[in-house]
């Protein structure tokens, strides 16, 4: 495995982001710093905290698995932070609507 993650991060107003990169950790410190490597859509939401990450094999499969947990309603995400949806599971489940 070549080490990409697909992660969601949540902010002071409950709201989550999700991301992929080869170090979750790393990208969350960018994100924090508030510079021009963090996401500008979490400028000024901290704190920040890393509430889920899954390991694909490479950044193709990452940003397949990343439009998909996307596609989910919050409710599904909030399963999947709380481990009643196995991540998994959402590489074969269809998508509402296709």
């Amino acid at each position: 495995m070549s080490g990409w993650y697909v992660y969601l991060i949540r902010c002071r107003d409950g709201s989550l982001y999700t991301g992929i990169s080869t170090d979750p950790e790393r990208r969350l410190g960018e994100h924090l710093s508030g510079g021009t490597r963090g996401a500008r859509y979490l400028r000024g939401k901290g704190p920040l905290h890393l509430v889920f990450q899954y390991p694909l094999p490479d950044r193709a499969s990452a940003s397949r698995y990343e439009y998909r947990l996307k596609q989910l309603p919050r409710s599904g995400k909030e399963k999947l932070i709380e481990g009643d949806l196995d991540p998994q599971e959402l590489l074969t489940t269809p998508l509402a609507g296709g």
